[in-house]
C-alpha cells in the first residue's frame, strides 16, 4: 500500500520539478540540499537563491522578444523591475546583471537608485520610472534625479494636479500617464484610484503637455491590479488602454511606449499550470493589431514585474516543535516561528505557498494543522493552492521534522516589517543568501542573524 509521503506527492503532482527534487528522503530546492542548510543554521531560517532572480529576467526577455519576433513587432521591450516587491540589496545588485530597469513607487525608492548608480550597478541612462501618488518630497527627489543627469527619469502622472510639480525642472523633462483602469466585478469598488480616467488623458495631454516646451510626453501606463491572466476581463482593459494610446499618438507624435505594468504570477502549488509563452504572444499580438488597424506605430512595451521578478527566490524553513490534539479531527503541528510575522500574506489575504516536507519523506503522511507561535487565533496555516488540505510526514518525536514554504521572496518582508516589532515579540529568523561561485557549485552567506531581544527594547524605548 502506498501511504508514504513521497508516494502521495508523487501521485499528486508531475515530481519532481524543475526546482523541486528529493534525493535519499530529503528535498533540494534548486539543487541545494536543504537538510544541510539547516544542519547549518537552524531554523526558523528565511533563505534566497539568488539565481533564481536572473533566470525570471531572462525567462520574460525570452518570451517578450519570441512574441515580438513571431509578428514583426516594430518596437522594444523593456524589462523594469518593481522596486516594492524587495527593497534588499542582494535583490536589486541580482536583478541589475541582467540590465533592465527600474520602476519605483516612494521617495525612499531614490537615495536606492542613487546609491546603485553611486556604486556603478546603474547608469543614468536607465529607465526610471516613477509610479504612485506623490507627496512634496517624492517630488523633490525626482526632481534631483532629473536635474543630476538622470535623463530617462519618467516621472508617471498619477492625477491632474502632479504635473504643476514639475514646473521647477529647468530642462526638458519625459512625462508618462497612468490610466485608471476599470476593476473587476468582485470588488469592492469600480475603478482604481490609482491613476486618471480614461476620458481626461487626450484632455491632460492638450491642455498641459502640448504646448510647453518643457515637456514630453513618452509613456501611457496601465496596471490590472489582478494580474495578467486571460480572462475576458483582462482583455478588455488592455483593449481600453490601446485604443487610447492610439487615440493620443495621433496627437502627440512623440509618444513612443505603453507600460502594461506587473501581473506575471508566480507558482504557488506544484499543481501550477500558467502559459506564460502564449499569454506573452497574445499580448503582443493585440497590441499589434489594434495599431495596424488605427494606422499607428507599435509602441515599445514596458513590464515592470515585482513579486515575479524576486518571489519564486525565497523560501521559509521551520522545525516541527511538537504536535497538539486537540479533538477527534484536528492534530496540530506546532512551528517554532510565526506565520503572521514570517509570511504575514498567509493571514492577510489568505496568500498559498508551496509546503513541503524537508525530511522524512519515507514515513506515512496524515492531514495536520500548522500552528505559529502568536497568541493569536490566526496564526495558523491549513490548506494549499491546490487542497483545502495540509498533509506531512507522520510526526515522530525522535525524528525532527523540518519543513519548508517555498516561492515566498516577495513583500513578506515589507508588509511584516522587517527588523521591527512583530506581534507577541516574535523575533525575524536568521537569513541567509544562497548563490553559484565560479565552478557552479553553491555558496552560503549569512546576511542577518535571529533578531534579538536588545534590538526589541531598544525600539521600545527599554
Amino acid at each position: 500500500m502506498k501511504n508514504k509521503y513521497i508516494d502521495l506527492i508523487e501521485q499528486s503532482f508531475d515530481f519532481p520539478q524543475e526546482e523541486f527534487k528529493v534525493l535519499d528522503n530529503e528535498l533540494y530546492f534548486n539543487n541545494v540540499p536543504l537538510m544541510d542548510i539547516i544542519k547549518q543554521y537552524g531554523t526558523p531560517l528565511k533563505i534566497s537563491y539568488l539565481p533564481k532572480i536572473s533566470s525570471q529576467i531572462q525567462k520574460a526577455k525570452r518570451l517578450f522578444n519570441v512574441a515580438m519576433a513571431k509578428v514583426d513587432y516594430q518596437g522594444d521591450y523593456h524589462y523594469c523591475y518593481c522596486t516594492k516587491s524587495s527593497h534588499f540589496s542582494f535583490v536589486l545588485e541580482e536583478a541589475l546583471k541582467n540590465d533592465i530597469h527600474i520602476e519605483t513607487s516612494s521617495s525612499f525608492d531614490i537615495p536606492i537608485i542613487e546609491d546603485l548608480q553611486a556604486r556603478g550597478l546603474l547608469d543614468k541612462e536607465n529607465f526610471i520610472i516613477c509610479n504612485g501618488f506623490k507627496r512634496e518630497l517624492y517630488l523633490e527627489y525626482i526632481a534631483n534625479l532629473i536635474n543630476n543627469g538622470f535623463v530617462n527619469t519618467i516621472p508617471v502622472l498619477d492625477n491632474i494636479p502632479e504635473i504643476d510639480a514639475y514646473e521647477s525642472v529647468p530642462q526638458k523633462m519625459k512625462l508618462g500617464i497612468r490610466i485608471a483602469s476599470e476593476e473587476e466585478p468582485k470588488f469592492d469598488f469600480y475603478t482604481s484610484r490609482l491613476g486618471i480616467r480614461y476620458v481626461d488623458v487626450v484632455p491632460l495631454y492638450l491642455e498641459k503637455i502640448k504646448n510647453n516646451p518643457k515637456y514630453e510626453l513618452k509613456m501611457l501606463h496601465f496596471f490590472i491590479n489582478t494580474g495578467i491572466k486571460d480572462t475576458a476581463y483582462y482583455w478588455n482593459e488592455l483593449h481600453k488602454s490601446v485604443n487610447v494610446y492610439c487615440e493620443l499618438k495621433k496627437e502627440c507624435p512623440e509618444l513612443d511606449s505603453l507600460n502594461i505594468g506587473g501581473g506575471f504570477p508566480i507558482k504557488n502549488s506544484l499543481a501550477y499550470n500558467y502559459e506564460y509563452d502564449y499569454m506573452a504572444e497574445e499580448i503582443i499580438a493585440q497590441i499589434k493589431s489594434m495599431c495596424d488597424r488605427n494606422n499607428v506605430p507599435e509602441p515599445d512595451i514596458f513590464t515592470e514585474f515585482g513579486s515575479y521578478t524576486v518571489g519564486e527566490s525565497g523560501a521559509v524553513l521551520f522545525s516541527i516543535l511538537n504536535q497538539k490534539r486537540q479533538n477527534d479531527r484536528e492534530i496540530w503541528n506546532m512551528i517554532d516561528s510565526s506565520f503572521m510575522t514570517t509570511l504575514p500574506d498567509t493571514w492577510a489575504i489568505q496568500q498559498r505557498f508551496i509546503l513541503l516536507a524537508v525530511n522524512n519523506w519515507d514515513l506515512e503522511y496524515e492531514r495536520v494543522f500548522l500552528g505559529g507561535l502568536t497568541c493569536d487565533s490566526e496564526d495558523y496555516y491549513n490548506a494549499e493552492a491546490h487542497s483545502n488540505a495540509v498533509f506531512l510526514p507522520r510526526f515522530n518525536q525522535e525524528q525532527l521534522l523540518y519543513i519548508g514554504l517555498f516561492h515566498t521572496g516577495a513583500y513578506q518582508e515589507s508588509i511584516g516589517g522587517y527588523g521591527g516589532i512583530q506581534h507577541c515579540l516574535t523575533p525575524a529568523p536568521k537569513h541567509v543568501l544562497i548563490d553559484l561561485d565560479e565552478n557552479n557549485e553553491y555558496v552560503t552567506k549569512l546576511f542577518s542573524k535571529e533578531q534579538s531581544y536588545k534590538s526589541m527594547l531598544k525600539i521600545l524605548g527599554y
